[in-house]
């Protein structure tokens, strides 16, 4: 039989899944999913009083956590690693009344734990909502001739959260002025230019910039303009 040291002081009962078949030295029943050495024999589960214990893998700690709280008599289970030279945990035996109801507990933690992620999905929802319309009331007051829609487009775009563009920038939260123009600059550059045209057709970016540049100011200054037609 595989070799098994002693358990440290704490552990408590040991259970041991063999990897060779073995039969219980009592009753004979073979082979074994799971045995106990009493004086180095093989006695399964049920001479070993242990036969009503439900087996627990390992996985989660919480779950093996509470169902050994919750269980008077418990067992590690361990199996030989031969390349490790060492056994190692493969999970408890607890009580069933005990893992109905540590499950219980984890189903309700996870219950609360989705109830809160919602409830923060809401708030940052909010939250976005607020920063899109502080960035659009500013768009529109630095450029009151962009169009409604437009300025709207453009704040939603530049705060989206996690984008890592403009508006989430500390400046951008900050509604500085050269955040919110550099939003603007950057929807007029690509949707009222050839520029992602001329990236696609293999000009340099800096040089896609430049052919661009003066039109882009173009509209800037339309924008600017508070007489616009069309705003």
């Amino acid at each position: 039989m595989e070799p098994i040291a002693t358990p440290p002081h704490g552990t408590g009962l040991v259970v041991i899944q063999p990897l060779k078949k073995r039969r219980c030295a009592e009753c004979r029943t073979g082979p074994l999913a799971l045995l106990v050495l009493e004086e180095g024999a093989p006695r399964c589960l049920d001479c070993a009083d242990l036969g009503h214990l439900v087996f627990l893998p390992r996985g989660d700690a919480a779950l093996t956590r509470r169902s050994r709280e919750s269980s008077a008599l418990s067992a590690v289970v361990v199996r030989f690693n031969r390349r490790r030279s060492r056994y190692e945990r493969q999970g408890i035996l607890v009580e069933e009344e005990a893992l109905a109801l540590a499950e219980e507990r984890c189903l309700a933690d996870a219950e609360a734990r989705q109830r809160r992620r919602v409830r923060d999905a809401r708030r940052r929802e909010a939250e976005d909502l607020r920063f899109t319309d502080a960035f659009e009331r500013e768009i529109r007051r630095l450029f009151p001739g962009c169009p409604a829609d437009r300025a709207r487009a453009v704040a939603a775009h530049a705060a989206t959260r996690g984008s890592g563009r403009v508006g989430r920038s500390a400046a951008g939260r900050a509604l500085s002025e050269a955040a919110v123009t550099a939003a603007v600059r950057a929807s007029a550059r690509h949707t009222d230019t050839p520029y992602d045209q001329l990236l696609m057709s293999g000009v340099p970016r800096h040089e896609a910039r430049r052919r661009i540049a003066a039109t882009v100011e173009e509209r800037l200054r339309e924008w600017r303009d508070e007489h616009t037609p069309g705003a």
